[in-house]
């Protein structure tokens, strides 16, 4: 593999050079899922608000409009439309998340269900993913509905699956990859063939631009797991360690039971079963982690899959999209938030 992974600062601009270039339909987008969210229920709109409200990247509507601007789509704003059904679809399941998690922090501000509580987050998060299917029969084009449908279904799978290891010290690495694959590069994966399928591509950019994005969500995500080990709270936005104290064994951990002696992987093992872990287990698993690098580690082992969504776009034209997005592989690497 003969790519290179985008330098620190190329990958640092990326972001926000995506976000420029699609800025007015980006407003669009967000004009849109606005108005998707009127209810005469007013507690809907209210946490709905509070929940958009709190920021976000929207690197998944992002990556809808430039994969389709990469492919030449050019007519009318149905990219709009599948961008915040894109983003819709992130939303929801957020907020499933936090209930499941019990999360009570996502970027700096009080969650839905810290707030409200439970039973109302989930039927509002049923409540945005109805919006975006409604989006979606509007549009009309049976391909996207499959394809975005599916990917709802593969998200539900990787949150149960990780839910049902929850707490296994020595959960294979094979197994995190897959849920990894599910619950996040899933959806990378839909955004960026929907813009492809919206200029109506061919099977192989379809196929590159669904790689592209499989990939860039893998390293995401690792990235993101490995950030809860080091990461500064004020510019993450969720609190530092939250995976550990939920019990989650992310690859950092797995490294660790790779690398560690019998004693340490007791250790790790009965920590995890506990009910709760303090900031004692935390700061014990943090000189682990340290000893055996495994964020460096981590950060390794997405660097694969950095290259390789890299690569996959080599079969488009050069073009300033098409650098944005090769650049782009990197912010995940390179991130603090």
């Amino acid at each position: 593999m003969g790519s290179v992974i985008p330098l620190k600062k190329s990958a640092s601009s990326a972001y926000l050079d995506l976000k420029n270039i699609l800025r007015k339909k980006l407003e669009k987008v967000e004009s849109l899922i606005e108005s998707k969210l009127h209810s005469k229920v007013n507690l809907i709109k209210v946490m709905s608000d509070h929940h958009l409200s709190s920021g976000g990247k929207r690197l998944r509507a992002l990556l809808t409009l430039c994969s389709a601007k990469l492919s030449g789509y050019n007519l009318g704003e149905r990219d709009i439309n599948l961008a915040a059904c894109v983003e819709l679809i992130h939303s929801a399941t957020l907020l499933h998340d936090d209930v499941i998690d019990e999360s009570s922090l996502r970027r700096g501000i009080k969650t839905t269900n810290a707030i409200w509580g439970n039973q109302s987050s989930i039927l509002v998060g049923d409540y945005l993913l109805s919006r975006c299917f409604e989006i979606m029969v509007e549009d009309g084009d049976l391909e996207i509905l499959k394809l975005l449908s599916s990917t709802s279904a593969k998200i539900a799978q990787g949150e149960v699956l990780q839910l049902q290891h929850k707490g296994e010290a020595d959960l294979l690495e094979d197994t995190y990859i897959n849920i990894i694959s599910l619950k996040t590069a899933a959806l990378f994966s839909a955004a960026t063939k929907t813009g492809a399928c919206l200029a109506d591509s061919n099977e192989k950019e379809k196929k590159a631009l669904e790689s592209y994005g499989k990939n860039l969500g893998m390293a995401f995500q690792i990235a993101d797991d490995a950030l809860d080990y080091y990461a500064k709270e004020k510019l993450f936005g969720k609190e530092i360690g939250k995976d550990f104290f939920e019990g989650k064994a992310t690859l950092p951990l797995i490294i660790i039971f790779q690398k560690g002696n019998d004693e340490e992987r007791d250790f790790l093992s009965e920590i995890l079963k506990k009910k709760e872990r303090n900031e004692d287990d935390f700061s014990e698993t943090l000189a682990l982690i340290n000893k055996y690098k495994a964020v460096e580690a981590s950060l390794k082992r997405a660097e694969y899959f950095v290259n390789v969504s890299y690569d996959a776009l080599g079969i488009f034209p050069d073009s300033d999209d098409k650098k944005i997005l090769q650049n782009l592989t990197g912010f995940s690497l390179n991130r603090t938030f």
